[in-house]
């Protein structure tokens, strides 16, 4: 399939009809085109015959963006630069909505397609009746070849190309033929690939393909593969996809659901998870999206219907629990996949819940328990898909992977067991749990369930082993694999929190999302403006614009651990506090209770705050700063000691200063 709707060299173009250009792209639409459509076309190919003469190169029309589901209305190339132009045909005014907009398309090209990684991209907002502006060439700090956007109107685009064209100094003609056909890598943000899939688009359409990226569309078959295999034999089989933060277990969970949405089928299946922030901003995302592409079709549909359907889809697994606690038939879905699985409860914190909550004196189980159960009453197949990351309990209660393999141990031991067969690392904290189910259950060892490819910071695949090295004080190591992943991933430090936003508004491009996060534990920011009691709605501040007051991008409101797992930025700020102190041999961990810091001795409090900084510190796709403030003599709660020692381990690995 073409990912353009016409394309010539530009000397043709200028000799063709208008009408025989529009009758080529509006064959290759997919979509019915309407008069108003049609018109801008037609616009768009008067300006450019007005101000392309004189020029030689090549153009394309409705240039595919993959990853963002849009078209750029056309990419020229002349010479060795790559113009990305956005038309806004009648509009007097440069909105910066339309200005991220074009720059979104140049970046996304940039990061993705491998012809535009080397290329001198000039992305150019035509806003078609707006009045002239001063031009300039402008590149930003990342020195990777893109120019901030130009603003040009119906009059001026000719004289904007020939200006940006007197800046380029290399002989080398990119071929446009080499150029369309070039690898397109998207690495989507989990909210992107949702959207994505909803739409019944599969993973290997929305991730990278490379050599590294690879086990992911692996994993993903390897899941299915299972699947077909419980309900062709009539098993009841539970598999754990494992993997690094980042590495796209979650996409391979909503991929696995979204190939079994057909009610009509046996192998109906439903995405749950116990992360109530990503639920929220996961169902809005889908919703909003639906009714956005309805509308474009002509069909009228009201966000509660829209929003029924994908409730159907993902849901919070708590009120999937909650439901069968009254109802006691078999679930409708044979296929349940839990996303990040080893938050789910023990025994002791279910029991207590119930008890308090939910008016069950009598109930028994831990949460594992009871939701293999669940899916145990069905009479010939069930397959259960958990998502797990390693070092990810943040919370109190939260169990682990040991927690699902001694339910199936001691409860359900005719469940057949998929599981990666090296699953030794202490972040999982399975070793026995494993040794223990290999002797009474059916335990297939599959490599393909194990994600060790970090897919989110598609910019450094090693920052969460640099993050783990970090965090497990190995100076060395941390410091080593920095210097490999530094050019490619800015890390770096400050004592200054206003510093911290400065440099994160001059990274973020067009819409990239940048914000603060920090941990629960917090407490002591209060005075830099950064007060963790002060809840934070994540749907807001994931998914609203930057005139929102309650986004990530206005830096007011922060996300602490809770609000952020499993989702990402693009640019981060981790503001340290007291409660995370560097030592020589261990961080000591503290938590503040009226008006003092006092230790945290408990092993699992110590190990879920540990997780909770594992968390913020690998939010960031592209680069992240890391603010240690400096404390103050006269505050006993912010004594500089506090932050100095964690400051100076930060710059010994060889995090620089800003």
């Amino acid at each position: 399939m073409l990912n353009y709707y016409y394309s010539d060299k530009i000397d043709q173009f200028l000799i063709k009809t208008r009408d025989e250009i529009l009758g080529r792209i509006t064959s290759l639409n997919q979509f019915d085109s309407n008069r108003n459509t049609n018109q801008s076309w037609e616009r768009q190919i008067d300006i450019l015959k007005e101000n392309l003469i004189g020029f030689n190169g090549e153009l394309f029309f409705e240039f595919s963006i993959p990853r963002m589901g849009r078209r750029v209305d056309c990419v020229l190339i002349i010479q060795n630069i790559v113009f990305v132009i956005e038309f806004k045909v009648g509009e007097k005014e440069y909105l910066n909505s339309n200005y991220d907009q074009v720059w979104d398309y140049a970046l996304d090209l940039k990061n993705f397609h491998k012809p535009s990684h080397t290329a001198l991209l000039v992305p150019i907002l035509v806003a078609t009746e707006a009045h002239d502006l001063e031009f300039q060439f402008i590149e930003t700090s990342h020195q990777d070849k893109l120019i901030k956007p130009l603003k040009a109107n119906k009059k001026n685009l000719k004289d904007i190309l020939n200006f940006c064209i007197g800046f380029q100094n290399e002989s080398q003609t990119i071929k446009g033929d080499e150029f369309v056909r070039g690898s397109y890598s998207p690495t989507p943000t989990i909210i992107e690939a949702a959207v994505t899939m909803y739409k019944n688009h599969s993973v290997n359409e929305i991730t990278r393909s490379d050599a590294d990226a690879v086990n992911l569309t692996t994993t993903t078959k390897s899941v299915s593969d299972i699947i077909e295999r419980a309900q062709i034999e009539k098993k009841k089989i539970i598999c754990f996809v494992t993997g690094v933060p980042g590495a796209g277990k979650t996409l391979v969970g909503l991929d696995i659901a979204t190939k079994h949405l057909d009610k009509e089928k046996d192998t109906h299946s439903i995405f749950l998870s116990g992360n109530g922030p990503l639920v929220a901003i996961l169902q809005e995302a889908l919703t909003r999206d639906t009714v956005f592409r309805q509308k474009e079709i002509g069909n009228k549909i009201t966000k509660s219907t829209a929003r029924e359907g994908v409730k159907a889809f993902i849901q919070i697994i708590h009120h999937y629990r909650d439901a069968y606690l009254v109802d006691p038939t078999a679930p409708f879905d044979h296929v349940a996949i839990f996303d990040e699985a080893q938050r789910a409860w023990d025994k002791e914190q279910t029991v207590n819940f119930m008890k308090r909550k939910k008016n069950q004196p009598d109930f028994a189980y831990s949460e594992p328990e009871y939701l293999i159960s669940c899916l145990d009453r069905h009479k010939d197949w069930a397959v259960i898909v958990c998502l797990v990351g390693g070092g990810q309990e943040i919370n109190t209660g939260e169990a682990g992977i040991s927690e699902w393999l001694y339910a199936i141990k001691n409860s359900f031991p005719e469940w057949e067991v998929h599981i990666y067969p090296n699953l030794t690392d202490s972040e999982y904290n399975a070793f026995d749990a494993i040794k223990e189910i290999e002797n009474e259950c059916i335990t297939v060892y599959n490599p393909d369930l194990h994600l060790s490819v970090s897919m989110r910071s598609y910019r450094a695949e090693n920052v969460s082993l640099f993050i783990k090295q970090l965090l497990d004080l190995d100076t060395g190591a941390a410091r080593e694999t920095l210097e490999h992943i530094s050019d490619k991933y800015p890390i770096v430090i400050t004592r200054d929190v206003e510093t911290a936003k400065k440099w994160l508004k001059e990274k973020a491009r067009g819409s990239e999302r940048y914000g603060i996060v920090v941990s629960s534990q917090a407490y002591r920011l209060k005075p830099m403006a950064i007060d963790v009691r002060v809840e934070t709605d994540p749907v807001h501040w994931f998914l609203g614009e930057k005139n929102d007051v309650r986004s990530s991008y206005y830096l007011e409101d922060v996300a602490t651990e809770f609000q952020v797992q499993g989702l990402e930025l693009d640019w981060a700020c981790v503001t340290w506090d007291g409660d995370f102190r560097y030592s020589k041999d261990e961080w000591k961990t503290y938590s503040f209770v009226g008006n003092k810091w006092q230790n945290i001795n408990k092993e699992e409090r110590k190990l879920y705050l540990k997780n909770a900084y594992r968390v913020l510190l690998t939010r960031a796709r592209q680069g992240m700063v890391i603010v240690v403030p400096e404390g103050n003599k006269e505050d006993h709660t912010r004594q500089p000691e506090y932050y100095n020692s964690t400051y100076e381990y930060f710059k010994e690995i060889g995090l620089k200063e800003i």
